[in-house]
């Protein structure tokens, strides 16, 4: 087998793939990461020729599965929706990744989802592969009984395909509590078996706690590290927060805890700016729009808050030390990140999955930002809901504060790993992760043969 470059792409130009792009960001990664490998292992051609024959593999999910979501509305009439699951690798655990439930969900942004997983699940060093799935419903403005028969529906199909030693997936955007809820209980319904097959369950009922803090406080202690390193920490810091989901409003949480000023949280209608910063009350106040009303920002209510129809946070030219894109995939493009330099932000903590475009991440780079990003930063929420999986196979529950604990040691260990691997490599710290969660990946695929 000869050696030799998978793309034609620049090295180095952005951390992930991004929707619209298939693998052609993550082949520029492997390439700079293969390339720096054989300049360090010139005489290892025997290993060189086993990472060669992982790649084409890597690329590729197990299997992708799509299937028709017939529902009822509450009117009557009948509905049709398109389902996905993408079981991208298992080579570490069971595939393990979110349901996403969103009118923008296609098999190319699942794909460009699960693939980005196999890497995050892989840093956090438990025992979990990478998949991704979700379907093209919008459970916006839809009643509860609308919102169950359509996840009865989805379901029972996609029951067919999971389980607690095979596939496990969560909730992402448009699936939180009520929907895991639902899926639950048609999965035991039509199983006849009580297992952790679902995570981000309700702690009554296997879930584990602080599985909603979990990804928001997880990017929180990943970026303390970084910090850290710099002979920094958080106190005083203006920090700008786009989302206004589990992700950013517990992030801006123990921003505020650990004595940040929090200065934005948004969602699709505009941003709320609160220019002396949020208080925690401020934040409940967003929550309990948001997860009981079901309402928009357009009814935050403060003296002191300004309310921004239809503006997002990047464009709002905010003076700021951090930043903590916690809404959507590429809601920062290049002109965004820009002006995030110029404002002064010299931290970018990436609560989202992969919320910054290749061009966005070379606007980092040429203005010397550093960039925390989304498969290490954010991987905070399937950390716990591997710890979830844990729980749940020993049939016992932990305290929020020995989760809290595990957390911070797994966030501090994939922070280690992508800083060893950086300067082991000579590479970014972005390449340092991916680079991170692409050897623990490879190593067991040459470890079980060509399967």
């Amino acid at each position: 087998m000869t050696t030799g470059t998978l793309a034609e792409a620049p090295a180095g130009s952005n951390n992930g793939v991004h929707a619209g792009e298939g693998s052609k960001s993550y082949k520029a990664f492997l390439n700079e990461a293969l390339a720096a490998a054989e300049k360090r292992d010139p005489g290892q051609p025997e290993f060189m020729q086993a990472v060669h024959e992982v790649i084409p593999r890597l690329l590729e999910p197990e299997r992708a599965i799509i299937f028709r979501v017939p529902w009822t509305d509450d009117a009557g009439r009948e509905r049709v929706n398109r389902g996905f699951r993408v079981q991208f690798s298992s080579a570490l655990g069971p595939f393990k990744g979110g349901l996403r439930f969103h009118p923008s969900v296609n098999l190319s942004v699942i794909k460009f989802l699960g693939f980005e997983q196999i890497f995050k699940n892989a840093l956090t060093t438990l025992p979990m592969g990478g998949g991704k799935g979700g379907s093209d419903f919008d459970p916006r403005g839809k009643s509860d009984a609308e919102v169950m028969r359509f996840c009865q529906s989805f379901m029972t199909e996609l029951h067919r395909h999971i389980g607690p030693q095979t596939d496990v997936p969560a909730g992402d955007i448009g699936v939180g509590g009520r929907e895991i809820g639902f899926l639950f209980g048609q999965w035991k319904r039509l199983s006849n078996e009580f297992a952790g097959v679902l995570t981000g369950k309700a702690p009554a009922w296997g879930g584990s706690l602080m599985r909603p803090e979990a990804t928001g406080y997880g990017a929180v202690y990943f970026g303390g590290h970084i910090l850290k390193a710099n002979g920094d920490g958080y106190e005083g810091k203006r920090v700008l927060v786009s989302g206004a989901g589990n992700v950013a409003t517990y992030a801006a949480l123990k921003v505020i805890e650990l004595g940040g000023v929090v200065l934005t949280l948004s969602d699709s209608t505009g941003t709320v700016v609160e220019e002396g910063g949020f208080t925690k009350e401020q934040v409940e106040q967003v929550m309990d729009l948001k997860t009981r009303v079901r309402t928009t920002l357009a009814d935050y209510k403060s003296p002191s808050g300004v309310y921004h129809k239809g503006v997002a946070v990047w464009a709002l030219d905010i003076p700021a030390d951090i930043a903590m894109p916690c809404a959507t995939q590429n809601e920062i493009d290049g002109a965004s990140a820009a002006a995030l330099a110029k404002a002064g932000v010299k931290l970018v903590l990436e609560g989202a999955n992969m919320p910054t475009t290749a061009e966005g991440v070379a606007a980092y780079e040429a203005a010397g930002v550093q960039l925390a990003p989304a498969k290490a930063c954010n991987a905070g929420g399937v950390a716990v809901s591997g710890l979830e999986m844990a729980q749940n196979a020993g049939i016992t529950r932990w305290s929020a504060e020995e989760v809290d604990a595990r957390l911070q040691g797994i966030m501090e260990s994939i922070y280690n790993a992508s800083a060893a691997a950086a300067k082991k490599y000579g590479t970014s710290f972005v390449n340092g992760a991916n680079i991170a969660g692409f050897v623990q990946v490879a190593d067991a695929m040459l470890a079980q043969g060509c399967v």
